[in-house]
C-alpha cells in the first residue's frame, strides 16, 4: 500500500513537473510490448530521482514561467475542438432558442466560419491548427498516401516498426533497442513555442499527436493510435448463426457453437514476435448463459455479468508474451442476444491506460495519472466504432451509447484539465460531433440511398440531440472561465450529405490515364494495375498522383511534361457530369504547387479534387480497385461526410472575445494564442493572430 501511494505521489509530480519516461521493451504487432515489472521499476526509478531534484526544478520553472507570464495578456487560453461541428446546423439552431450556450457565446463575443484546409479532412485541418501551417509545410495531406515504391496506401501521420537488432534464446527472439515510432507530420505545435518560452500547456486528445512529442506540457494522443493489435480498429463479433458466417466486414468475424447454455471462444490479441514464428496471442474465455436475456463470461478466471444490449464496463485483458512480458489492454463486452443465436460484439482492444504498451501520452506516465484519477478510458485513436454499426453488427442505439461512453470520458478530462491547469493552456477536441454526424446524417435527407430498406423516424433528431448536448457542454464550460481566460470553440470542418460516390481511379481508367493489366476485375490495393503504362492514379479520399518519373517506382511522366498533364486532367475532370442526378459531380480541381507552398509540396498529391455536395470519392476507390461504375449510390449507414469541395464546408469558430477578421483560418489559432501569451509567432506560420496587441487585422488565406 505505501508503494502503490508513493507511485500516485508521483504520478501527481509528474503533471507539476513532467519527465520524459518513454518505457518499452521490443516490438509487438508493430509496437512494443511493456511487462508491469519494468513500468513500475522505471516509475519508480523516476519517481526518486524527481523528488531528489523537484526543488531546484521548481524554483527555476517558477521563474521562468515568470517571466513568460510578464509580456501576456491572459492567464489562460481554452480551446474545445468539436470535430465536425457544422456552421450551418449551428446557425440554425440557435436561430430556433435550442442551442442557448453558443448563442450567449455569439452575443458576448464572436461567432464565424472558419476556413478549413485544402482537403477538409480532420488530418489535415488539425495539423494547420496545431502548426500554423498550410499543409505544404506540415507534411499531411490526407489520411492516406502511397508508398511510392509499391503504390499501396499507408498512413500518412504516423509509422511504427519493429525493432530491426535482436538475439536468439531457444525458442524467442529479445529484441534489442526500441521499436521505430515516427510522427510524420513536420514542422511544431504551438504547444511547443509556447513550452519553449515557459508557458505551460494541457492538450487533450488533439488528433496527428501521436507518437506524443516533448514540449513544457502534458498531452494526450489520439488519431492514429493503434489498438493492441497494431490495427486502428478490429472488433470482434461472435455468432452461432451459420447463416451469417462470412457476412459482415470491418472486424473480426469469430463463428461459435452454444453447447448446453455455454458457449467457448477467444480474444484475438496482438502477434506474438517475441517468438520465432509466433502467431496472434489468444486468450480464452467462456459464456455461460443464464436463459432470462443475461449471461456471465469467465475470463482469466474472473466472472463479469453480461447483460442483452448493454455495455459492460472497461475490462482488462492480458496477452502473456512469454519471459514475464505481457500485452495488456482492454476492451468493452455487448451481448446482443442469446435466443435463437448467441451474438457478442466487443471493441477493438485498445491499449490499457494504466499500463501502457507503448508511449500514448507525454509524459509517459501522464496516461497513468489520467487512468488512476479519472478511471480506464478509450486509448484507441478512431475509438467510436463506426464500421461496427456499418456492417450492421451494432444497431443504432449500441453505437450512440458507445459513443456517449467515450464522450464522458473526455469530458472528465477536460473539466480535469481545467481545474489543474489555471495558467497557460488547455486544448480538448472532442469526436462524438464527427462520429455521429458520418453515420445519421440520412435522416437529415429523405431521400438519400441509404435509407432504403430503413427506418426514417425513430432517430430523425438524433444530430439535433447531439448538439444540444455540445451545448449543454459549452455552458458547463462557461462556468469554469473567468474574465483572465480567452475561450475558443472551433471546428475543423462542417459536413455535407454523402449520396454518390465516385471512384477516381475507374475514371482515370476510362479516360486512358490508369492502364490494366488485361480487363479491370475490380480486385483492391491496384492489383489489376499496370503500372509501366499508368499515368496517374488515385489513393486517399480525394487526391490523384502522377506516376512520376524518379518519385514513384515504375513513373513513366516526365517532369517536362507533368504540368500540361495535371491541367489536362483537371479539366477533363471538372466536366464529370452524373446521369442520374444530372448534376455536375465535381465543382473545382485544385493543382497542389498553385494551393500549397513549402518544402513538403512534392510529397502532396498533384490534384485535389473538390467535389460537389452530395459527392465524395468512393468505397472502392478508396481500396485501390477499379469498379465497373465512375459513379454509384453510397448505401452505407455512413451517410454523411466532408470530403468535398472545402470551400463549401467550413468549420465553426465561436469566442469569448470579439476579433475583427472576417475570413479566420484555422491555421490562425495557434498564432493566436502566442499572441496572447505575448509569444513572438515564428516567421514560418502561415496563420495570424486573431487579437494581435496593436489591433491590426490582416485576413489571411488557405
Amino acid at each position: 500500500m505505501i508503494f502503490i501511494r508513493f507511485i500516485a505521489f508521483f504520478l501527481l509530480f509528474g503533471i507539476l513537473f513532467p519527465t520524459a519516461a518513454f518505457a518499452y521493451i521490443g516490438p509487438g504487432a508493430g509496437f512494443a510490448f511493456v511487462s508491469s515489472f519494468f513500468i513500475l521499476f522505471v516509475t519508480f526509478f523516476l519517481a526518486f530521482l524527481t523528488l531528489l531534484t523537484w526543488p531546484i526544478r521548481w524554483i527555476f520553472r517558477l521563474f521562468r514561467g515568470r517571466k513568460a507570464l510578464a509580456k501576456s495578456r491572459v492567464r489562460r487560453v481554452v480551446i474545445v475542438g468539436f470535430d465536425g461541428q457544422d456552421p450551418d446546423l449551428t446557425e440554425k439552431w440557435m436561430q430556433e432558442g435550442i442551442l442557448p450556450n453558443y448563442a450567449k457565446l455569439r452575443d458576448q463575443g464572436t461567432f464565424t466560419r472558419l476556413q478549413t484546409t485544402f482537403p477538409a479532412v480532420s488530418p489535415v485541418a488539425w495539423s494547420s491548427f496545431q502548426t500554423g501551417c498550410n499543409p505544404g509545410k506540415h507534411r499531411i495531406f490526407d489520411f492516406l498516401e502511397p508508398n511510392r515504391k509499391s503504390y499501396l496506401p499507408e498512413l500518412s501521420s504516423a509509422q511504427i516498426g519493429t525493432s530491426t537488432r535482436g538475439i536468439s534464446i531457444g525458442k524467442y527472439r529479445i529484441p534489442l533497442g526500441k521499436p521505430f515510432m515516427q510522427l510524420r507530420r513536420k514542422s511544431q505545435p504551438f504547444w511547443k513555442v509556447l513550452g519553449d518560452h515557459g508557458v505551460f500547456s494541457t492538450i487533450l486528445r488533439v488528433p496527428i499527436s501521436f507518437p506524443p512529442e516533448k514540449f513544457r506540457g502534458v498531452s494526450l494522443s489520439a488519431m492514429c493510435v493503434p489498438d493492441l493489435k497494431g490495427s486502428q480498429g478490429t472488433f470482434s463479433y461472435y455468432s452461432s448463426d451459420p447463416d451469417e458466417r462470412g457476412k459482415y466486414t470491418g472486424g473480426m468475424q469469430i463463428p461459435v457453437e452454444l453447447s448446453n447454455g455455454i458457449v467457448r471462444s477467444y480474444l484475438s490479441g496482438p502477434v506474438n514476435s517475441l517468438k520465432k514464428n509466433g502467431g496472434e496471442i489468444c486468450v480464452p474465455f467462456e459464456v455461460r448463459l443464464n436463459g432470462n436475456g443475461t449471461a456471465e463470461i469467465t475470463l482469466a478466471r474472473k466472472k463479469y455479468p453480461l447483460i442483452v444490449n448493454e455495455y459492460t464496463p472497461w475490462i482488462s485483458v492480458e496477452f502473456p508474451a512469454g519471459l514475464g512480458m505481457k500485452a495488456r489492454g482492454i476492451c468493452r463486452f455487448h451481448l446482443l442476444e442469446t435466443s435463437p443465436h448467441f451474438r457478442l460484439y466487443v471493441t477493438p482492444i485498445h491499449i490499457d491506460p494504466d499500463k501502457p504498451s507503448l508511449p500514448i501520452s507525454h509524459p509517459f506516465t501522464y496516461a497513468i495519472y489520467l487512468a488512476k484519477t479519472l478511471g480506464p478510458y478509450a486509448t484507441l485513436g478512431l475509438a467510436e466504432d463506426t464500421w461496427g454499426l456499418n456492417g450492421r453488427v451494432l444497431h443504432e442505439d449500441a453505437f450512440l451509447n458507445q459513443v456517449y461512453l467515450i464522450h464522458k470520458e473526455r469530458e472528465r478530462m477536460l473539466f480535469d484539465a481545467l481545474e489543474k491547469t489555471r495558467r497557460g493552456v488547455v486544448a480538448c477536441v472532442f469526436d462524438a460531433t464527427d462520429r455521429i454526424q458520418h453515420m445519421f446524417w440520412r435522416y437529415l435527407d429523405p431521400d438519400h440511398p441509404a435509407n432504403r430498406g430503413k427506418d426514417i423516424e425513430k432517430y430523425r433528431d438524433t444530430i439535433k440531440e447531439l448538439y444540444q448536448r455540445m451545448d449543454d457542454l459549452l455552458g458547463r464550460i462557461l462556468s469554469k472561465i473567468d474574465e483572465d481566460t480567452v475561450l475558443m470553440i472551433l471546428s475543423d470542418h462542417g459536413f455535407k450529405e454523402f449520396k454518390r460516390g465516385i471512384n477516381l481511379n475507374t475514371w482515370l481508367y476510362q479516360n486512358g490515364y490508369l492502364a490494366v493489366k488485361s480487363q479491370p476485375a475490380g480486385a483492391e490495393w491496384f492489383q489489376d494495375v499496370d503500372w509501366e503504362r499508368t499515368r496517374a492514379y488515385a489513393v486517399g479520399l480525394g487526391g490523384i498522383y502522377l506516376n512520376r518519373k524518379g518519385r514513384e517506382a515504375k513513373g513513366i511522366v516526365e517532369k517536362a511534361d507533368a504540368g500540361r498533364l495535371k491541367r489536362e486532367i483537371s479539366e477533363k475532370l471538372k466536366e464529370l457530369h452524373d446521369d442520374i442526378e444530372n448534376s455536375r459531380a465535381v465543382r473545382d480541381v485544385y493543382l497542389s504547387d498553385e494551393i500549397y507552398q513549402g518544402p513538403y509540396v512534392n510529397e502532396a498529391p498533384d490534384l485535389i479534387v473538390g467535389f460537389q455536395s452530395g459527392y465524395r470519392a468512393s468505397w472502392s476507390c478508396a481500396t485501390g480497385a477499379i469498379s465497373p461504375d465512375i459513379i454509384e449510390d453510397n448505401e452505407k449507414y455512413w451517410s454523411g461526410d466532408h470530403c468535398i469541395n472545402p470551400l463549401d464546408v467550413p468549420g465553426i469558430f465561436f469566442c469569448n472575445r470579439k476579433i475583427e477578421n472576417t475570413q479566420p483560418s484555422i491555421m490562425d489559432i495557434g498564432p493566436t494564442a502566442m499572441d496572447l501569451f505575448g509569444v513572438p509567432i515564428p516567421t514560418y506560420c502561415d496563420g495570424k493572430s486573431l487579437m494581435p496587441a496593436d489591433g491590426e487585422y490582416e485576413q489571411t488565406k488557405l
